[in-house]
C-alpha cells in the first residue's frame, strides 16, 4: 500500500477534545502534495496520526454551511460564544 503523505495549511479551528485528548478539527490540508482540501477529523495531540475523516472542496464546505445554517437548533445545546 502506498504511503499517504498530509500537509496541515491551515488550522481553522477545534470542534471537541476526547479524553485520550484526541482533537476533531477542520484544518486545510494537502494530501499527497495535491491543492489543500478542507477536511474534518480526529487528530493525535502530535497530528502524527488520524482517524477516518470527511474532505471537502472549499465550494461543498460553502454548501454544508448553508445546511447547517437552515438547522433549527436548540439554542441551549449551543456553546457559548468565545
Amino acid at each position: 500500500m502506498p504511503e499517504i503523505t498530509f500537509k496541515i495549511t491551515e488550522s481553522v479551528g477545534t470542534i471537541s477534545e476526547n479524553a485520550r485528548g484526541w482533537t476533531k478539527e477542520l484544518n486545510a490540508v494537502s494530501w499527497n502534495d495535491h491543492a489543500p482540501k478542507y477536511d474534518i477529523r480526529e487528530w493525535s495531540p502530535d497530528h502524527e496520526r488520524m482517524s477516518k475523516g470527511l474532505t471537502f472542496t472549499a465550494e461543498e464546505l460553502g454548501e454544508l454551511r448553508k445546511l447547517l445554517n437552515k438547522l433549527d437548533l436548540p439554542t441551549e445545546d449551543l456553546p457559548d460564544d468565545e
